[in-house]
């Protein structure tokens, strides 16, 4: 296999009911509850269990407060998939690294100050990641707000710069759903609701060749 398909989405919200395209590898970037209850986050691994994708990679988002409050508890049912939390794995060749922090965001879960808080969290992923997974954007990059503010995470944006993964995938910010190319790195806001909570974007496709120099292809 020279080619991983990879099936990213995030901020699902609690709304499984929606097209899932086929691939080798599906990965989810938090915020798959609504509320952060337990009963959530299992409804959530349900729905990662219906699919097919022989693997599975999540990370938890802002919503997801249980897995913060408690991590093992909520944790529980992700058992089958790899389930990230400042840690990382390798699946069909490729190196996956995911982490939830975001600069703080009201009274939300996996909030951290702006500045040497964050900046210890980037500095954990490892240099050779080809797919970095976080909740937050970084500064600049599908972070836009309704509003038109900027909210992305200023140390992120360095981190991902100073790595060059070809795919960093993030959410948080429904409305910058989509995809950039900045210099050899896809990134993906895979947002599945809008900024009104509809559960309409499409789950966004890439494959991504095993050899390391070639950069990430997005399926149409």
């Amino acid at each position: 296999m020279s080619v991983i398909r990879i099936v990213f989405v995030s901020d699902t919200h609690g709304f499984h009911d929606f097209p899932v395209p086929p691939g080798d590898v599906l990965v989810h970037a938090g915020d798959g509850c609504s509320h952060g209850t337990l009963d959530e986050a299992l409804a959530w691994a349900g729905f990662l269990a219906r699919q097919p994708h022989a693997h599975k990679i999540v990370i938890a988002g802002n919503h997801d407060r249980c897995f913060e409050a408690a991590f093992e508890q909520a944790k529980a049912p992700f058992e089958a998939f790899d389930f990230l939390h400042d840690s990382g794995c390798e699946r069909l060749g490729l190196r996956f690294w995911g982490s939830p922090w975001q600069p703080w965001f009201f009274d939300w879960a996996f909030n951290l100050p702006r500045g040497p808080e964050l900046a210890a969290k980037w500095a954990l992923i490892p240099e050779l990641t080809d797919v970095l997974v976080t909740h937050a954007p970084p500064y600049g990059i599908l972070d836009r707000c309704y509003d038109g503010a900027l909210v992305g995470c200023e140390d992120l944006r360095l981190a991902v710069e100073r790595i060059r993964p070809r795919v960093h995938v993030f959410g948080h910010i429904h409305e910058a759903y989509g995809t950039a190319r900045v210099g050899q790195t896809l990134y993906i806001n895979a947002s599945i609701c809008t900024l009104r909570y509809r559960p309409t974007n499409p789950a966004i496709v890439v494959d991504l060749p095993i050899d390391p120099t070639r950069p990430a292809i997005l399926v149409e």
